[in-house]
């Protein structure tokens, strides 16, 4: 008798651990069930994904998708549509919200509201205070909770934890891998007042300079080494720390965004703006370079958006007084899809990136690969497709983007989350499935 099952992805070339190839994908109950399905086999529903690739659901682990907040920039309906459209199944957003998630009251609020509106699965992180720290170790184990953030350097209230005496009670707060900002705040609030109101957008980096970022990470390196507790750095702009981590690869890993493989300085600053700024600062053409040699050597675990809008008023204000943050979540792909299609990368690398290597960092069940027992999520993309990114493609309401203009070569073409299509065609289906990701604790 011929197997049955609820929905078979046909003909496409499929990204496995071991590389690509052309197999058939049974799914039933949201789960993958089988790779190589006979001919005989009927389906509740078939997708043809001939001239496809299937991609295991790609995951942007360093998203701010800013609710509860202001709904003019962004909010979790609005953000988990840019992702799916963007060809991103999963999302983990961060805490620094109007009130922040540093507490078990809103974290219970927004596991609920996820579920109610979210277009894609997602994992929540717990902003660690220096008053929550007694709580960390149970709220890191919370449904849907993929890390603790810490913000050694640049945020605001009381999402900051600069201090190694606090930074070392964190870390002795629970077991599970601590997400960092790392800059360090003493420095940066030291060269703060070299700077005036309206100089140049490039002194961004000047001032959040290479060893604002490279001696934050080697603070945070050497408690980890010392409490046992395993970190991962985000968003790491400079050589120094790149080739600094790789004597850390039993304590730490670490994230590279996508602005920093991409983009440059100091052209980024001449012709974006407001619209260029984000920290860690985008730097000049040697970190670009190490970063890409860190992409192809292992180094990097993960690759974000660090998808942070802001409203378009408030980023043409002259530097420092724009707000830094870019968008990015529903530009991701299909830039990284553009650097592999440009050779500076391989597709599989780029699965690893952005689907195998967030599971694995953050411990997330089910996710990350094509195999039998996970959970059928799936990125289907055109490597051949051609394309502009224009502003008018952004559903996020701030209704800009850095990449604005850029021609693009690869392109996601649906979305499926948990067997059911999300996204088809630049089109967002059906009412909202999004659930709160299982991590393993």
């Amino acid at each position: 008798m011929a197997a049955h099952y609820d929905l078979l992805i046909r003909n496409g070339i499929c990204v496995l651990p071991w590389g690509e190839e052309a197999t058939d994908v049974g799914v039933r109950n949201g789960k993958i069930v089988d790779l190589g399905v006979d001919a005989s086999a009927t389906a509740d529903s078939t997708i043809d994904a001939r001239n496809l690739h299937v991609l295991p659901g790609l995951i942007d682990p360093h998203v701010h998708l800013r609710d509860p907040g202001d709904k003019a920039v962004e909010t979790i309906p609005t953000g988990t549509k840019g992702a799916v459209l963007g060809g991103i199944a999963t999302v983990f957003d961060m805490p620094n919200t109007s009130p922040s998630i540093v507490d078990a009251k809103m974290l219970a609020w927004k596991q609920g509201y996820v579920e109610e509106v979210a277009w894609c699965d997602m994992g929540l992180y717990i902003g660690g205070t220096k008053t929550n720290i007694p709580e960390l170790a149970s709220l890191e184990l919370a449904q849907g909770v993929c890390a603790i953030k810490i913000f050694a350097g640049s945020s605001t209230g009381d999402l900051m934890v600069e201090d190694d005496e606090n930074l070392e009670k964190v870390m002795r707060s629970g077991r599970r891998r601590i997400a960092y900002h790392s800059e360090d705040e003493y420095r940066l609030q030291e060269r703060k007042p070299m700077f005036k109101s309206g100089d140049p957008y490039s002194n961004h980096m000047v001032w959040r300079d290479e060893e604002a970022a490279f001696l934050g990470t080697r603070r945070l390196m050497a408690l980890a080494r010392k409490t046992g507790r395993a970190a991962h750095i985000l968003h790491v702009s400079t050589a120094q720390e790149l080739s600094y981590l790789k004597d850390y690869r039993d304590i730490a890993t670490c994230e590279m965004l996508v602005n920093h493989l991409t983009q440059v300085a100091p052209d980024c600053y001449d012709r974006l703006k407001g619209f260029g700024v984000m920290n860690p600062p985008i730097r000049g053409q040697a970190h670009m370079d190490a970063a890409w040699k860190a992409i192809n050597d292992g180094t990097v675990d993960t690759v974000g958006s660090d998808h942070a809008p802001h409203p378009r008023e408030k980023k043409l204000l002259p530097w420092p007084d724009c707000p830094a943050g870019l968008t990015g979540v529903q530009t991701l792909v299909p830039v990284m899809l553009n650097h592999v299609n440009a050779g500076r990368l391989k597709l599989t690398r780029m699965v690893e990136l952005l689907s195998a290597g967030p599971a694995r960092v953050y411990g997330a069940v089910g996710k990350g690969r094509l195999a039998a027992g996970y959970d059928a999520d799936f990125t289907l993309v055109d490597m051949k497709a051609q394309r502009r990114i224009e502003d008018s493609w952004i559903v996020s309401p701030c209704g800009w983007t850095p990449f604005a203009g850029m021609d693009i070569t690869g392109w996601p073409i649906s979305v499926i989350v948990r067997g059911n299509v999300v996204m088809r065609d630049d089109t967002v289906l059906g009412a909202p499935i999004g659930k709160m990701v299982k991590f393993a604790g």
